[in-house]
């Protein structure tokens, strides 16, 4: 999933550089799932030195397997878990995203926390925050999008943030969540 929305990332935001990531992120090698983690790290290595379009690339893909995740559930599901009360809503928007962890790397995982509408995601292992260096900004926008994009999937108004990042120093990667009260 991660490869394929990364592909789909780099086509809409910067589809004159789409050529270069074919190298690695190529249709036969996304169609036979034989993409490596090699290939992986390397096309995220490149896009980091792309500047702001890795923001963007990254935050895209989040929103695509968000969405795939979201829509790949049966249609009565979908429909159920669109009309429980807003807390459970918001739990299950949490469990969704930790769904796209698992799905996006197989080495991710992910731990949820809910309390009066204050949420948190823990990764303790991202493939996007695997770097020799700590670097300046977070790496995982990827993931604090797919809960975004989760969020709005099931219509709660909430605040997505990311607090801290393996690859800028912290001990895990934390997204935050603060869900906004009705009205406000």
């Amino acid at each position: 999933m991660l490869i394929a929305s990364l592909h789909q990332g780099i086509s809409d935001l910067i589809p004159t550089r789409l050529e270069f990531y074919e190298n690695w992120l190529h249709a036969t090698g996304m169609r036979d799932g034989r993409i490596g983690l090699a290939p992986l790290a390397a096309v995220l290595s490149f896009l980091r030195q792309e500047g702001e379009s890795y923001e963007l690339v990254t935050e895209r893909a989040g929103q695509y397997a968000a969405q795939w995740i979201f829509d790949n559930l049966p249609p009565l599901q979908r429909s159920v878990i669109r009309a429980l009360p807003k807390g459970m809503r918001t739990r299950a928007a949490l469990y969704l995203t930790k769904r796209v962890v698992r799905a996006s790397y197989e080495g991710g995982r992910a731990a949820s926390r809910l309390r009066r509408g204050q949420g948190t995601i823990t990764l303790r292992r991202s493939i996007f925050c695997s770097v020799r260096e700590p670097v300046a900004r977070p790496l995982c926008g990827y993931y604090a999008a797919a809960l975004a994009r989760t969020l709005t999937l099931l219509s709660i108004n909430g605040d997505v943030r990311v607090r801290s990042c393996q690859g800028a120093g912290g001990s895990s990667c934390v997204i935050t969540l603060n869900v906004i009260p009705e009205g406000s």
